[in-house]
């Protein structure tokens, strides 16, 4: 957490801007729910739980700011909102992620698994690969499990 104030107390002083209290507390609620995806909303319903104080504008505009920095970054997982996760420092390249089509459950996949394509992409190409984003969809093992429970009282 310290490295991410510290980068985040940084940009915000080459800007010409102040640390403030609000930007902490929208920080490190986003901090605190890694690996959750929270859209926008979420996490200004997360903050409010806390710090009724903190607007809405605030929490969009430091979100905004979080993005620009490389703090957290934004992704689109079908459900028409762009949820947000925190940028882990030593990702090579994002780590993929697993969606359910039954609850739309987001899970993590840490493996490098295009490696080698990206290798072959070069080789043949000469297009060098700097970052990608793979979703595979299908059914989360409780959503698979009722599926399969189903299928057989069938």
């Amino acid at each position: 957490m310290q490295n991410y104030t510290t980068q985040l107390k940084e940009y915000l002083k080459e800007k010409g801007y102040r640390l403030t209290e609000q930007r902490l507390v929208i920080l490190d609620t986003i901090l605190n729910n890694t690996g959750k995806h929270l859209n926008s909303q979420e996490i200004y319903d997360l903050v409010k739980e806390k710090h009724p104080e903190v607007g809405v504008a605030t929490v969009y505009r430091t979100i905004s700011l979080l993005e620009e920095i490389g703090i957290i970054y934004g992704g689109d997982f079908g459900d028409g909102s762009v949820r947000y996760e925190v940028a882990k420092e030593h990702e090579q390249h994002r780590h993929h992620h697993l969606i359910c089509i039954e609850c739309g459950s987001i899970e993590e996949f840490e493996d490098d698994l295009l490696g080698p394509v990206e290798n072959e992409i070069y080789k043949q190409k000469q297009f060098k690969t700097t970052d990608h984003r793979v979703k595979f969809y299908g059914y989360c093992k409780n959503c698979l499990a009722k599926k399969e429970k189903k299928e057989v009282q069938e």
